[in-house]
């Protein structure tokens, strides 16, 4: 039996006369590179979400041509490639808009402030691109572990204050290349203290000691990140975010501040 003498039951007719804004497949995991900041290269593996409208007089997408997009790239799928995997995806599936959401790990090598030791640590990244006719958008997501430390815990305690680790997530929209790097290195040198995967005696002393002498509210966080963004002329629009695990709570506290430059 050949391609041809099979029903090819997606193309046929629907007549409930309703599209559908988003159709296609979640959480299919595929390696890729990704250029670093140093000139290197890293290879991970990324999670994709890839969606495509589809017409109301369509019953269904062909869901097997998502895979087959990222099995051609096989290990060759970038950041570079991104925005022309995306328009591949939606002339490929002849439609009139495409959206892909590309989540991996991404590693930076990090030297402890008084030992040098080195270790890796791990932020979460994603690149989420769309497009609709001749107009393509990408975005990039990061998100950055740091330590934050109560200025009002350190104001009223005569010993200490309390602290926690915090998610700062920052997602941008540049007119202009962004490395990753620049991002991680805002938000921890804005924060009371960056993290590291490996610390030794005295460093552990240094970073204890540095996020106290650098109390930050959730507030403080979002607002001295969002200042930061204001001056970068690379990035159009921003949405900053802390989520901070409260250490004597048993809830978060959060905060957010979005803008876009255009408007």
């Amino acid at each position: 039996m050949t391609d041809s003498t099979i029903a090819d039951v997606q193309n046929s007719e629907d007549t409930r006369h309703l599209p559908i804004n988003k159709v296609g497949i979640k959480d299919i995991r595929h390696p890729v590179r990704v250029r670093d900041r140093s000139g290197g290269e890293q290879h991970t593996i990324a999670n994709f979400n890839m969606y495509v409208n589809l017409p109301h007089n369509f019953k269904g997408t062909h869901m097997s041509r998502f895979v087959e997009i990222l099995n051609q790239h096989e290990r060759e799928i970038s950041v570079e490639s991104f925005k022309d995997m995306l328009t591949e995806m939606t002339e490929r599936l002849e439609a009139e808009s495409g959206h892909i959401e590309m989540s991996f790990p991404y590693f930076v090598n990090k030297t402890a402030p008084v030992s040098g030791v080195q270790s890796l640590l791990d932020y979460d990244v994603t690149f989420l691109g769309s497009s609709s006719g001749s107009q393509h958008e990408t975005t990039l997501k990061v998100v950055v572990p740091v330590t934050s430390l109560c200025p009002c815990s350190k104001k009223i305690s005569d010993r200490g204050a309390h602290n926690q680790r915090s998610h700062v997530t920052v997602t941008i929209k540049t007119r202009e290349f962004v490395w990753i790097e620049d991002i991680i290195d805002a938000v921890e040198s804005i924060a009371s203290c960056e993290l590291y995967g490996l610390l030794k005696r005295p460093d552990e002393k240094y970073v204890t000691e540095h996020a106290y002498d650098n109390p930050k509210f959730v507030e403080d966080m979002v607002r001295d990140i969002a200042a930061h963004m204001n001056q970068d002329s690379r990035i159009t629009a921003y949405v900053v975010e802390s989520e901070n695990f409260e250490s004597i709570h048993n809830h978060s506290a959060y905060a957010l501040i979005e803008k876009n430059m255009t408007t």
